[in-house]
């Protein structure tokens, strides 16, 4: 099995020359203006001696995982932060966001019956664009905030500056963020006995957590019978642990540059800072530092699709991106709003479809979907959030492909930042629990909401492409 994933990873790379630093001959956006180039080389040094956040091998068996997505066999679900934070950092918030998108998962398996390749927005998160590159506040301009591996939300001249030894506070949380996501996924927490337990207090209100709990009592009933059979997490170690990945935007490129090694397997380049990657729907243009930099590793990667993206663009990145079309390579994340996504979409599945790529197609219904309230805040609606997703999983449905994928703003933590769901977050309680360092995020009950509701469009994909091949 080993020789089979170092095989599909040397194809992963273009025979054309690359480096971790050919990126810096391309045109690169939405990265800081450093001021102190010494101190931004020093820091990037210093990265480079630290060890990998992930290794090659977990980068290889996601891709595979993936694979089996792209053959409609598994489902991906991707959720997390909009943006990670320093301040934020605590084991509970970790824990709570983890136990959501388990609680997701067994939601979308049970009802689906397919498997489920989570991965987390989480552990390097760090990094965010920016619509302009200063704002101003009552006749201060300043560096906009970039996310917290750059500059500081504080509206300063100290906190705006860009200091690259935040970078190596954002790999010294990422590592530890890590850490504690491995012991909870390989150590005992992550046991589907325990399904139970990962109900939150404030679920309770939550018309849902009802729903969740017939669900935790059937599994527990299946386990009850497969116990009786002598299946257990002592035979199957499975049913007591998870595969859990994360993923983050690979927008700080010398960030990236500093944390890619080259395997000593395989000879290939990963960037050991997260198992997936994606490119933003503003760095994805032809000629841009973040593509040439993505071609060259051997991770998954992911690419996201808005309504600016024309057909010939998409298929010109997938030929420079994946141009062997590995199974699982590329994720596409379309992200049009929910009036947007049946007129824009088709087009691009039908293109790619005729050329025969290999790719996940997934749903982010968070970026397309963002409005601000009349008192200011910025929110995104529950129900054009579900619009979207709905709109999706149409025009799949339509074009004959699979859905298969979410990718989801998310928290653990009980946050009033998108409006409605079964929760019913009103615009004037916007201001009760909002913590968002950038964009609003689904909590966790509405995460949930999501789920039941996802798999309900899920099992009706997966009904009619059973009956078509009946």
């Amino acid at each position: 099995m080993g020789l089979a994933r170092f095989t599909v990873s040397k194809v992963t790379i273009m025979a054309a020359k690359w480096a971790p630093d050919s990126w810096t001959s391309h045109e690169a956006r939405q990265l800081p203006n450093y001021p102190d180039a010494a101190a931004l080389a020093a820091a990037t040094k210093q990265l480079t001696s630290y060890p990998p956040l992930v290794f090659a091998g977990e980068a290889r068996n996601l891709t595979t995982d993936l694979a089996r997505v792209v053959e409609g066999k598994a489902f991906l679900l991707q959720g997390g932060d909009c943006a990670e934070s320093f301040a934020e950092f605590h084991p509970n918030n970790i824990r709570d966001t983890f136990r959501v998108i388990l609680q997701m998962a067994v939601v979308l398996t049970f009802a689906s019956k397919l498997p489920v390749v989570k991965l987390g927005r989480m552990a390097g998160q760090f990094a965010k664009p920016r619509s302009t590159d200063t704002e101003t506040i009552d006749g201060v301009e300043l560096p906009s905030y970039r996310g917290d591996n750059v500059n500081d939300i504080a509206f300063t001249p100290e906190g705006r500056t860009p200091d690259p030894q935040r970078m190596i506070q954002g790999y010294s949380q990422s590592a530890a963020t890590l850490n504690l996501l491995r012991a909870f996924a390989q150590g005992g927490y992550a046991n589907l006995h325990q399904v139970h337990r990962w109900t939150h207090d404030f679920l309770g209100s939550s018309p849902w957590a009802k729903k969740y709990a017939e669900t935790a009592d059937r599994i527990g009933e299946a386990l009850e019978f497969m116990e009786a059979c002598g299946i257990n997490p002592d035979t199957v170690p499975q049913l007591g642990q998870t595969q859990f990945y994360t993923s983050h935007e690979a927008l700080l490129l010398q960030y990236e540059q500093a944390m890619t090694r080259q395997d000593s397997l395989t000879g290939d380049w990963y960037d050991t800072s997260a198992h997936f990657l994606w490119i933003g729907d503003r760095t994805r243009f032809d000629g841009s530092a973040h593509v040439e930099f993505l071609r060259g590793i051997g991770n998954p990667i992911g690419l996201k699709c808005g309504p600016s993206l024309e057909p010939d663009v998409l298929l010109r990145l997938l030929d420079t991106l994946n141009p062997a079309r590995v199974p699982g390579r590329m994720t596409l994340i379309t992200r049009y709003g929910h009036d947007k996504i049946e007129a824009g979409l088709p087009k691009l599945v039908r293109a790619v479809k005729r050329e025969g790529h290999q790719v996940i197609w997934s749903c982010d219904p968070m970026h397309g979907n963002v409005i601000k309230a009349a008192n200011g805040y910025k929110t995104r609606p529950f129900e054009r959030i579900l619009a979207e997703v709905r709109g999706f999983f149409a025009v799949h449905r339509a074009e004959g492909t699979f859905a298969g994928g979410i990718h989801a703003e998310m928290t653990g933590q009980n946050v009033t930042e998108c409006t409605g769901g079964a929760v019913d977050v009103t615009e004037q309680s916007l201001a009760d629990r909002y913590h968002t360092h950038c964009d609003p995020r689904l909590n966790a009950g509405q995460s949930l909401e999501l789920a039941f509701l996802l798999a309900e469009m899920l099992n009706d994909e997966l009904r009619q492409r059973r009956a078509e091949a009946a």
